[in-house]
């Protein structure tokens, strides 16, 4: 079984789809990671993130190793991965890998922002996760002071905002649900509620 979970950042898809695969007995991959980690290695040779050499090179050289980098999680590592993600030379060499993974037994839950468009159009399952934008900043507001970083909350919603832009406006694999996705908005509900709608929805489907 293959679950596609998409959505916005700090829409809260990431720890869902976590449980959702452990639930389920399910892989899981953060697609996001993916970015993230030619994001990081890009910045770290000195070049651009777009600088379309250096995102090539840097992704045809990825090892899964580089998933457990630290600043995976930075911010500036997010920024880097949606500036990369729009490249479609990039998206092409992730998007091999990224269904390798969805096919390997049992099944995979993948999280993304075209995991049910691109990625997995044929997924049994597929859920568009989503909040308001002032929630989910504050969401990553939290998360970012948790960690010992500590921008401003204006801060983190443009940075939310340039990305959203970005992101739903890239030429190729533009984030958007797919049609026969269930749209879970979470502006609302913690994780426990978010992850018993979801859990009930995907029984009902297989």
């Amino acid at each position: 079984m293959i679950i596609a979970v998409d959505g916005p950042a700090a829409s809260g898809k990431g720890t869902l789809a976590r449980r959702l695969a452990a639930h389920y007995g399910l892989n899981y991959l953060d697609t996001g990671s993916l970015y993230r980690a030619v994001g990081v290695a890009v910045e770290r040779s000195g070049a651009s993130p777009s600088n379309t050499d250096a995102a090539l090179a840097a992704a045809r050289g990825l090892e899964i190793e580089d998933f457990d980098d630290d600043q995976l999680r930075a911010d500036g590592a997010g920024e880097a991965a949606s500036i990369i993600a729009a490249d479609p030379q990039v998206r092409e060499i992730m998007l091999d890998f990224q269904r390798r993974i969805a096919s390997s037994p049992p099944g995979a839950v993948l999280d993304g922002r075209d995991i049910g468009t691109v990625v997995c159009p044929d997924a049994e399952v597929k859920l568009f996760v989503t909040a308001d934008i002032e929630v989910r900043a504050r969401r990553r507001h939290a998360e970012l002071c948790a960690a010992g970083v500590k921008p401003s909350l204006e801060t983190v919603l443009d940075d939310l905002r340039r990305r959203d832009e970005r992101d739903a406006g890239r030429a190729v694999a533009p984030l958007k649900p797919a049609a026969d996705a269930y749209l879970l908005d979470t502006t609302k509900l913690d994780i426990e509620a978010a992850f018993q709608a979801a859990v009930e929805y995907i029984d009902g489907k297989i």
